[in-house]
């Protein structure tokens, strides 16, 4: 599966909001940079709109209208072994995060993708702060969404079903399923140690519903793809040991037997309309190589 927005990924994606003109937007969405940096930035040829380069520093601009800012004019790119900037524009960040790391924590020092997407808005002169959507766990990779600004933010969360219309997830489990599709529900419960235990009657914990469709079977394992109604925590894991197949490499909620060196759990697909914009947004990401069974 190829990112369809892959023509994204090195330029810096602006939409025209209210009437202006090309310097004076260029300088304010790179963050005050200065008058002679904006004129170099147009010159270079590394600026277009609607798809067309523009030079011409006092060319208007309309509402509606995309400007584009080469990467390679506006700062680093983000190098990074840990998470891959999908998409970007003045409001929020898709990436890529690999298993392995948190997307966030307390501690300040402890390596996240906050911290490192943080990190690279500090060398790119963006005078802005990441802000988590949503997570998933530091074994799970896959697509996530982050914020600029906490407002941004809050537009996510104030109406998430409707902004977010369609997440999924792909799980290597043990186990040959035999049945081609299925809806597990149920309410989830943390205890006191933080396991999540799920009950079919209400335990007093929150009620989720994990749709999955098998994709294939081989050698004792099956690959699912998943799609949830709601967003518990440890849903899945839950869910698919409650149909008696576990996620491979999960210690917590099935045998930990490991054949692929990680936890067998990616968020392969995000689809969202922009919370600012209005822009219908899709992307995918490949299934890890380590799932083909």
């Amino acid at each position: 599966m190829q990112n369809k927005k892959n023509d994204k990924i090195k330029d810096l994606i602006f939409k025209v909001l209210e009437s202006d003109t090309l310097m004076p937007f260029v300088m304010k969405k790179m963050n005050g940079i200065s008058r002679n940096k904006a004129k170099n930035i147009l010159s270079s040829g590394s600026v277009s709109v609607d798809g067309k380069k523009v030079s011409q520093h006092d060319f208007e601009l309309k509402p509606g209208m995309e400007v584009k800012i080469g990467r390679n004019q506006t700062g680093e790119q983000l190098n990074s072994h840990w998470v891959k900037i999908v998409y970007e524009d003045q409001y929020l960040f898709v990436v890529d995060k690999r298993s392995g790391i948190l997307c966030n924590s307390p501690h300040p020092d402890e390596e996240t993708v906050q911290c490192i997407l943080n990190q690279y808005l500090e060398r790119n002169h963006q005078r802005c702060h990441a802000h988590t959507i949503h997570r998933l766990d530091r074994d799970t990779s896959g697509l996530m969404l982050f914020a600029k600004d906490k407002k941004v933010a809050l537009k996510f969360e104030e109406n998430w079903k409707a902004t977010v219309y369609d997440r999924r997830y792909v799980a290597l489990v043990h186990g040959e399923m035999h049945k081609e599709e299925g809806t597990i529900s149920s309410w989830l419960k943390d205890n006191a140690q933080f396991v999540t235990f799920s009950s079919k009657s209400d335990n007093g914990g929150k009620f989720a519903t994990t749709h999955y469709k098998l994709i294939k079977v081989s050698n004792g394992y099956s690959l699912v793809e998943l799609k949830l109604d709601t967003g518990r925590k440890n849903q899945i894991r839950v869910h698919l040991k409650d149909i008696g197949f576990p996620v491979v490499g999960d210690p917590k909620y099935g045998d930990g037997d490991d054949k692929i060196g990680r936890l067998g759990l990616h968020a392969f697909k995000l689809c969202f309309i922009h919370p600012v914009t209005g822009e219908d947004l899709k992307f995918e990401t490949p299934f890890p190589k380590s799932f083909d069974i």
